[in-house]
């Protein structure tokens, strides 16, 4: 039995497809990547406003293109979806997303913020966790301040249940506080800041150590099969940090243009937030497990969950910029 010519030109260029295709692990070429930036993340602004990544990236013809993320959760929606490579977030934020099946890595330490606490009126009585046992409390799920607020109702002997959780995205909270649709607010900078100055609204618990750190999340298969570009990546933020910390005026410039709020406003963040401990590792994941153990403990996450595997399956040390 003989083949028809049709059909062996059909194995043939079957086979030569096969053969151009990128094998298992290898790379396929790269030619954009995709990050975002954050008022939350004031590095990311530097190095937007800047162009390092672009310069380095310039000989290899791949190109930048940014979208803003307006919470952790946003972040991580996009990365989930594919939309970004390289996103902002925070370490507990993370932690939750992959344990929910978002394949990340967190490769880098963008700040060490006290960027969250809980926030109401100066006259509404409210004085401590306690307090908001039945009342309305606006919050951004899935984010740092939304974990803040559920160890600050655990430590009260309280729940979620035990309050009404208004949905809303960080800025929209505030809105809602001055209004007075809500008691009171889980707060995220600089927003936060903002509504201390501006309206004397009072920051009515805080606790510097349970606000985890800001991380750089890379999705997990980007990672795997461009390790260079995660390195290029990681070094034009280190460029940007740097810059950051020589140049405080100008990282005070950067987030007043963007975020349009006055300089007293950004200061307040700025003073909050620590950008001098860029590598990730232990400090980081003991943070990060210790807010996964207690939002297991609320119930948040399953109780067979190992969360100590998983804060290892999150953080990729690999990629730690060298000590400066």
């Amino acid at each position: 039995m003989t083949l028809s010519r049709r059909a062996i030109l059909s194995v043939i260029c079957g086979a030569a497809s096969l053969l151009l295709m990128p094998r298992p692990g290898e790379a396929a070429e790269v030619k954009e990547i995709r990050l975002d930036w954050a008022t939350y993340n004031p590095v990311s602004l530097i190095l937007k406003e800047k162009g390092f990544l672009e310069e380095a990236l310039k000989d290899k013809g791949i190109t930048v293109r940014w979208t803003q993320s307006l919470g952790s959760n946003k972040a991580l929606e996009f990365l989930n979806g594919g939309a970004i490579d390289f996103g902002s977030s925070a370490g507990a934020a993370a932690l939750l997303a992959r344990i929910n099946g978002n394949p990340i890595k967190a490769v880098y330490v963008f700040s060490r913020p006290e960027w969250t606490a809980l926030v109401t009126r100066k006259d509404s009585g409210i004085t401590k966790p306690a307090d908001l046992k039945g009342k309305r409390i606006a919050v951004t799920r899935g984010t740092d301040p939304h974990i803040f607020l559920i160890r600050a109702l655990q430590g009260a002997g309280l729940t979620e249940k035990d309050a009404k959780l208004v949905l809303l995205q960080h800025a929209d909270g505030r809105t809602a506080l001055d209004r007075g649709d809500v008691d009171a607010w889980a707060g995220l900078d600089p927003m936060m800041a903002a509504s201390e100055i501006e309206n004397d609204d009072v920051l009515f618990y805080r606790d510097a150590a349970a606000n985890t750190w800001g991380v750089l999340d890379v999705r997990e298969d980007f990672a795997k099969a461009n390790p260079d570009l995660v390195r290029t990546v990681i070094a034009a933020y280190e460029t940007a940090r740097t810059y950051a910390i020589k140049n405080p005026d100008a990282l005070k410039s950067a987030l007043v243009a963007v975020t349009k709020l006055p300089e007293p406003v950004i200061a307040r963040q700025i003073e909050r937030t620590d950008l001098t401990q860029p590598a990730i590792g232990k400090a980081q994941a003991e943070s990060i497990a210790a807010a996964g153990i207690a939002l297991q403990q609320a119930a948040v996450i399953p109780a067979g969950t190992d969360v100590k595997a998983a804060v290892d399956g999150l953080i990729d040390p690999q990629f730690a910029p060298a000590a400066r």
